[in-house]
Order: structure tokens, then sequence, then C-alpha cells
């Protein structure tokens, strides 16, 4: 009984070591992207998906995977909103200049926990 207990006990670790994490009311464009990020090399500092309320809607914050590369904020259907931070100057886009200012209801949706 007691090593039934034990078998059972490593088989619940190993499966939370291993849960998909992703809410699943994330919209199936956002979790597209997470797939194709887990399949991308890994990064330093580790990619994440962010959701936010912004402008009244459910935005998706993907920060900048290096210097100089581009932020990205979706809206719930994939449509590319602006680059709120990033690229040479660091000041993104300028095409939502209060999206970190504006911002609610931060959520962290996913990380690369890969090393």
């Amino acid at each position: 009984m007691k090593s039934a207990i034990v078998v059972l006990f490593l088989l619940l670790i190993t499966g939370a070591c291993t849960k998909e994490d992703i809410p699943s009311d994330t919209p199936a464009c956002i979790k597209e992207k997470i797939e194709q990020m887990k399949k991308d090399a890994v990064t330093n500092p580790p990619r994440e998906v962010w959701q936010y309320t912004f402008n009244n809607q459910t935005v998706y914050y993907i920060p900048p995977m290096c210097c100089d590369v581009f932020s990205e904020l979706y809206d719930a259907q994939c449509n590319l909103i602006c680059h709120p931070d990033g690229g040479i100057t660091g000041m993104g886009d300028g095409k939502c200049p209060d999206f970190f200012e504006k911002r609610k209801n931060e959520k962290l949706i996913w990380r690369d926990d890969r090393k």
C-alpha cells in the first residue's frame, strides 16, 4: 500500500512538472504563437506572453527577446496593434506610447522555462 501511494505521488509530481499551464480561454492564435516560440531556440531573457486590458480590450504583450528587437502587442484575434517598446531607440514604433501607463489586469499567460 505504501509503495502504491509513493508511486501515485511521484506520478502526480511528474505530471505537474509537464502540465500545460496556458489558460484554456487563451485565443488559439496566441497559443499558436506560443507553440512556435517553444520550437525556436531558447533566449535570454526567456520568452513570455502577458495578457492585459488596454483601451477596453484584452491584449497580449510579447516582450522583446533581445536588444533592438521590437516587442509585440496583439488583440485577441492576433492583429498586431503596435510595438510598445524595443527597437533601436527602445521606445517601440510610437503607435501606442501610452500602453505602459494605461495597461491593467496584468496576467502572465506563458513563460519559456527551458534552460
